[in-house]
């Protein structure tokens, strides 16, 4: 377990620009991912750490020792790729033993240390099968094992799940994180998945375009994004421009096509005084439906299109103009044309700066 210091780190390949003098820290047993669009610099970054990639400025510092100019074999950085990269020949078993026997360890301390790690992933039935013969999840598993069975100063995993279908990617998060917590491992994990990041990690740091964004816990990034590329990678949002009208008893008062929004400020990443021009993120799961009409933040709205989604019913509609998203749990039927009254508690929302660039944002993420 070691910490991870990422000092101004920069790559380009030619003329592009890839990474733009990134700054990071990973805590000893701490889970960082790195999440953003494809293209964003974080597999580069990942690939520095591992020294696959030789970075153009900067260094890497791994538990105080600057590593920037070792090889990879000599870096203790064990990782897991997206395509596994397991050895089709050799069974399950032999690739988790492969680095063992490279490091030259006792056989006895492989044998222990290779029947552990298989405990540990819950493979141990499958230890003489050869990996062609594993399912998509079952490979995902050998190749962590593989990568736990170094006993690295840190993890680093590259998308690790991207193959595996809706469900088995659920599990295998779950028992990412359980292990990783279980052994007190230090991780750093690339994804594009949102719901991987917000789910499994610690800290998530957002990049775009080479740098990084935000770095907060997954529930401070969803709730309270610094800026809307960051509330739109993240999920499902509506961003309503606006006014602040007056501040009043630690809530701000906008104006918005909405009408009159209260808004508390208690952690928020942008502090506005009157008359600032903000845009105000607003979360379908916030968006409360059939309220009284005198309730605080209420707004009439008319139904364009109801879907049903089993759990809960995605509604868009019609406020003044404005296209706002809602979620319902156990929702009755809606049908467009359909007039409710909505509203969003003042603490549900936050104020974002001024929306000055059109955010691209891929689909991928939500």
């Amino acid at each position: 377990m070691a910490m991870l210091e990422i000092r101004g780190v920069s790559k380009a390949y030619g003329r592009t620009p890839v990474l733009r003098g990134v700054d990071l820290s990973v805590e000893p047993g701490e889970l960082m991912f790195l999440l953003g669009p494809s293209g964003c610099g974080k597999s580069t970054l990942l690939r520095i750490v591992a020294g696959l990639i030789r970075q153009d400025a900067g260094s890497v510092v791994l538990g105080g020792r600057d590593i920037s100019a070792l090889p990879p074999e000599s870096r203790n950085t064990p990782m897991v790729f997206q395509n596994y990269a397991l050895w089709p020949h050799l069974n399950v078993a032999e690739n988790i033993e492969f680095g063992l026997k490279i490091k030259k360890l006792p056989r006895e301390e492989i044998r222990k240390t290779v029947d552990e790690m298989l405990g540990v992933v819950g493979m141990t039935e499958f230890k003489k099968r050869k990996v062609n013969e594993l399912s998509g999840g079952q490979q995902q598993r050998v190749a962590l094992a593989r990568a736990l069975a170094l006993n690295g100063d840190i993890l680093l995993l590259d998308e690790p799940l991207s193959n595996l279908d809706a469900r088995l990617r659920d599990l295998m998060r779950t028992e990412i994180r359980r292990i990783c917590k279980e052994r007190n491992l230090t991780a750093l994990y690339v994804t594009h998945d949102r719901r991987e990041a917000l789910s499994v990690g610690d800290r998530i740091a957002v990049m775009k375009d080479g740098v990084v964004l935000q770095l907060d816990s997954p529930r401070a990034l969803y709730s309270r994004p610094a800026n809307k590329f960051t509330a739109a990678f993240l999920g499902d949002a509506d961003f309503p421009e606006a006014k602040c009208l007056r501040i009043e008893n630690g809530v701000a008062v906008f104006g918005t096509q909405l009408g009159e929004l209260r808004v508390r400020l208690d952690g928020q990443p942008v502090r506005p005084a009157q008359n600032d021009i903000c845009t105000l993120m607003i979360r379908p799961e916030a968006v409360r439906t059939d309220v009284d009409p005198a309730s605080v933040n209420s707004f009439p709205c008319v139904v364009r299109d109801s879907v049903f989604l089993g759990e809960t019913t995605g509604l868009t509609m019609d406020a003044s103009g404005f296209t706002l998203h809602a979620s319902e749990s156990a929702a009755p039927e809606r049908r467009p044309g359909d007039t409710i009254t909505c509203s969003v508690p003042p603490d549900a929302v936050a104020i974002l700066p001024p929306d000055l660039h059109d955010v691209n944002v891929e689909q991928t993420a939500r």
